[in-house]
């Protein structure tokens, strides 16, 4: 049967405002359609044909880009997970769901109708349960999410310090420090947690954690009872101690209250200088950048994120900055700051509106050494992300998990890890026993240089790298003892989640 001529919109895509034949979309395979002015995914299987919305509830990736496995998709950008038989966001960093459109059949004729919002269906007998969360991050607010879909949000207390509603971290340096988004646009969640049953005790510090009560005592007194308690305070940053390094146009840049005192003193400023060439230095370099500021970076390391990526994706790195004109100070120190400038150890005086540093931070493990947990490094949690209490549970920053993909006892810093271990922790809080298997991976955007980052690697015999670096267009893997420890793609989102498909199920030898 002939397609009509509406079938296709002007940019080749199947437009169901029209209505589609359904011999125009293919079968088993994911595609790109338009209604309603919108982007759908098309997906299907013989009779069956599911539409959706078309990009990624996080950031708004193209799906039809993505990678299909069964039921699975994996977003291209930031590899998030959807079940395609709901929509349900199964796997962070997207918590919002597909909207799922209806399908009407005239004869092989398809039509859509308006998409209503999905919702999992779970039920439990959790929701009067006393869940305790200490922390209002990324593993935080994501086990409260997963809480709130299995029917248990009225049974959960988060308790955070900081004085906003969860939000994604990773952003500050990036699209909210250079302008791009504002405060609404980095709200974690379709709909706020408190609206959703949880208590927020925002502003509020954890002071200890008496496990034979099962109790949290709260700096000001008050008491929390727990059923099962999650541990995920994050990490705190790390101040240096020249003289000036606390005065007032001396900033870090960790809560969103932070970025938006950065971002007030930068619309006065015309020049910055930054301590530190770690991600949190380098992504606030380019963002401060883009806003136009002048930008001198000073660092110890002679070859910036070295350690992280080895020295052909460093040299790319130092280069990319450069050429946007930051100027670069390695193997440098700061030996004073006065507010309006800051000395060098070599006598180099850099004039500075403000400073910023970013010389990375420290896990936060007090509360669990105060409560006797074991800590070695990190707190250590077993494959379901329990303590050594099993009504304590641990994720995010301060976790040390057994990797089965390294072999390795890890604790990384990683976002997207924090999000997943704290999925994971509640659903195991719930009474699951699922393993914590997820490949370690994050991302970075500096300019116009975005390496994906997949699993990891502390050292390596060996760097292969297939492509150009410096075309934006490569495959850098790091391997040890014949393994592909880790890997770096840059302009292959596609190839990346093939990737993690082969390295999620090479486990370390035993």
């Amino acid at each position: 049967m002939a397609t009509n001529e509406n079938t296709k919109s002007e940019g080749g895509r199947p437009d169901f405002n029209h209505g589609v034949a359904i011999e125009a979309l293919p079968d088993g395979r994911l595609i790109e359609g338009e209604y309603g002015g919108k982007s759908v995914l098309v997906l299907r299987r013989g009779e069956d044909i599911r539409v959706f919305r078309g990009t990624c509830t996080h950031l708004g990736a193209p799906l039809s880009e993505g990678s299909l496995s069964g039921d699975r998709l994996r977003c291209p950008w930031h590899q998030a997970c959807f079940d395609m038989q709901t929509g349900e966001a199964i796997a962070a960093p997207a918590f919002a769901a597909l909207k799922r459109y209806g399908v009407r059949r005239e004869g092989q004729i398809i039509h859509l109708e308006a998409p209503q919002s999905v919702a999992p269906a779970r039920t439990n007998n959790a929701a009067s349960a006393g869940f305790v969360i200490i922390g209002g991050g990324a593993a935080g607010f994501a086990a409260a999410d997963m809480l709130c879909r299995h029917g248990a949000g009225s049974g959960v207390t988060l308790v955070s310090e900081d004085q906003s509603p969860p939000y994604e971290r990773t952003l500050l340096t990036k699209d909210f420090l250079d302008g791009s988004w504002d405060d609404p646009r980095i709200n974690l969640g379709a709909e706020p947690l408190d609206r959703r049953g949880v208590t927020l005790r925002l502003g509020a510090k954890a002071a200890r954690v008496d496990r034979d009560r099962h109790v949290v005592r709260l700096a000001d007194g008050r008491e929390l009872s727990y059923q099962k308690l999650l541990l995920a305070p994050g990490a705190a940053p790390r101040w240096p101690d020249f003289p000036g390094a606390r005065l007032p146009q001396a900033h870090v840049l960790r809560t969103l209250a932070d970025c938006r005192a950065i971002v007030a003193a930068a619309k006065e400023a015309r020049r910055v200088v930054i301590l530190g060439s770690s991600f949190i230095g380098l992504e606030a370099a380019a963002s401060l950048r883009t806003r136009g500021l002048e930008v001198d970076v000073v660092s110890q390391d002679t070859a910036p994120m070295q350690r992280v990526f080895g020295p052909e994706i460093s040299t790319a790195m130092v280069a990319t900055h450069r050429k946007n004109g930051v100027r670069l100070h390695l193997g440098r120190q700061i030996k004073n700051f006065d507010g309006a400038a800051v000395t060098l150890d070599d006598g180099a005086n850099l004039p500075a509106d403000f400073l910023l540093v970013g010389i990375g931070v420290t896990p936060r493990l007090d509360l669990a050494e105060e409560a006797g947990l074991s800590v070695e490094k990190g707190v250590v949690v077993d494959q379901f992300l329990r303590t050594s209490d099993p009504d304590i549970f641990a994720a995010g920053d301060i976790a040390a998990w057994p990797d089965p993909h390294s072999g390795q006892r890890l604790r990384v810093e990683h976002w997207n890890v924090a999000v997943r271990q704290g999925q994971v922790a509640a659903q195991n809080m719930l009474g699951g026993e699922i393993p914590y298997r997820d490949v370690p991976f994050f991302w970075t955007r500096q300019f116009d240089f975005s390496p994906l980052y997949l699993g990891h690697a502390t050292e390596w015999d060996e760097i292969k790298i297939d492509g150009d670096i410096e075309r934006r267009d490569c495959a850098v893997r790091y391997i040890r003892a014949g393994r592909v420890m880790a890997s770096v793609m840059i302009g292959r989102e596609r190839e990346c989640l093939e990737e993690r498909e082969r390295m999620e199920h090479a486990l370390a030898p035993s």
